[in-house]
């Protein structure tokens, strides 16, 4: 079912094992990725990763969507090279240099112009939740208050004040809101009267005397969730949060870090509701496969005294170069407009899967962020009124193992880790995009044929192919 490299030795095969055994035996029991993909990446190039034991896979994790381009774009690769070569340094904590000037001005030129004309940057250390804390401390420095509002549902990062706004949270000093969601939704009717409803209980608590709590620094939301089940933020609540949120004076802060540069259709996720937030934070895809994370807020909040925030890797040149090559090849190449094209039309080919096969529950995204929930066909829905059935985490673990035995990667994420997640590179091919669906497709028949069997997701035949296989 997977492509090999010909010529690939026993050795080759066998240094693949040992590195996985050395990883194991060395390496924290915190890490994550490497436990459902056991590969050993060698050569990769913009969908395809080559492991060290000759296999070539398709790449929908795309470093958690870090890599807008995919792996190894010549034009990324380009611009390190031109600041390795020109002898400039590659350290200078927050010195200005033409390498973070050229990058803060592509930066500023992609951004809503309502939001760039007050903007000012703030560099922070090289993770989105490292801007995530740095956008908390500016809030509350800048408005005297303390708690924050964030969503059921939400990630933005692993640093206590980030998780203390996720929704893995458990001890918090965060007030947390009901995030709108169809399939799914917290009030049980979904659509637009789930969403109003949603809002309204934001109003409340914001209002109510003895809601028990006081007013916030900020407001902080994804515009779709991403780690929470792929859950596209509906345009017109969008909206009302940032009527709300103005009409309180809490700043809002929009976390793009996965759902930026045209990741979700549009260059910037608020872009589909026509909002300008007061702070955007932003990671992973802006520095063009190296470590980058900025804070970009209204110039009105730029009360910090020197050194209020710092961080001693702020001034990455060469994740600031990649940066740049990467924002402008997104901006002028159209891939944003082109996420929204091809996503589209995925969507709509997975939602015929899903009426193909009864244990997905949901299709749904934005762009090229796309989630398949897996579900229990055989057990009854979880309200009395044909409401969705249970999360399956089993079948969607199974969906990944038999992805990844036909040469696909993919994440899950959701609820209960039952949602499968597709996060391609911007760049992929509408050939490439058809060899995914397939790998996918048939993944999901060899579950569902093995689930009906009593087998647990046991691999089986599927619908017979491995399609696409020449696309890698």
């Amino acid at each position: 079912m997977r492509e090999t490299v010909p010529g690939v030795s026993e050795g080759a095969r066998a240094a693949h094992e040992g590195i996985l055994r050395r990883q194991s035996a060395r390496e924290s029991a915190a890490r994550t990725y490497a436990r459902a993909l056991p590969i050993v990446p060698v050569r990769a190039r913009g969908l395809t990763i080559e492991g060290a034991d000759g296999r070539r896979y398709l790449d929908c994790l795309s470093g958690a969507g870090t890599l807008a381009l995919g792996h190894n774009h010549p034009v990324v690769l380009e611009a390190i090279r031109k600041v390795l070569d020109s002898g400039a340094p590659l350290h200078v904590l927050d010195l200005a240099t033409p390498v973070k000037d050229a990058f803060t001005t592509e930066l500023f030129r992609t951004l809503p112009p309502e939001f760039a004309a007050r903007a000012r940057v703030q560099f922070c250390g090289p993770a989105g939740t490292d801007a995530v804390e740095a956008a908390f401390k500016l809030v509350r420095a800048a408005t005297g208050r303390t708690g924050m509002l964030a969503f059921t549902g939400a990630y933005h990062g692993m640093t206590a004040g980030a998780l203390e706004a996720s929704g893995g949270a458990t001890e918090v000093r965060v007030a947390r809101l009901p995030y709108p969601q169809d399939y799914r939704c917290p009030f049980g009717i979904g659509g637009e009267r789930g969403a109003e409803l949603a809002a309204r209980w934001t109003e409340s608590l914001l209002d109510d005397t003895k809601s028990g709590v006081p007013r916030p620094a900020g407001m902080i939301l994804e515009p779709v969730q991403g780690e929470g089940g792929v859950i596209p933020a509906p345009d017109d609540w969008m909206r009302r949060m940032r009527e709300i949120t103005a009409a309180r004076s809490i700043p809002l802060i929009a976390d793009e870090v996965q759902t930026g540069v045209g990741r979700t259709g549009a260059f910037w996720a608020v872009e589909h509701s026509g909002i300008t937030p007061d702070v955007m934070v932003l990671s992973k895809a802006i520095g063009g496969s190296l470590p980058l994370a900025v804070v970009v807020y209204r110039d009105d909040l730029d009360v910090w005294q020197p050194g209020a925030h710092a961080g001693t890797f702020r001034g990455n040149q060469l994740a600031m170069a990649a940066g740049t090559a990467t924002l402008a090849y997104v901006r002028e190449n159209g891939l944003a407009e082109r996420a929204a094209t091809l996503g589209s039309r995925m969507l709509t080919q997975l939602r015929g899967l899903a009426e193909e096969f009864s244990c997905i529950g949901d299709v749904r995204g934005r762009g090229l962020m796309i989630g398949v929930e897996l579900v229990d066909p055989d057990t009854a829905p979880d309200t009395p009124t044909d409401g969705p059935r249970p999360a399956a985490p089993e079948l969607a673990a199974a969906v990944q193992r038999e992805c990844l035995r036909r040469g696909l990667i993919v994440e899950l994420g959701g609820r209960r880790a039952s949602v499968v997640r597709l996060l391609p590179p911007l760049t992929i091919s509408d050939e490439q995009a058809t060899a995914v669906l397939d790998r996918l497709a048939d993944a999901v028949a060899t579950v569902a044929a093995a689930a009906r069997a009593g087998l647990g997701g046991a691999a089986g035949h599927g619908r017979g192919s491995a399609s696409g296989e020449h696309a890698g």
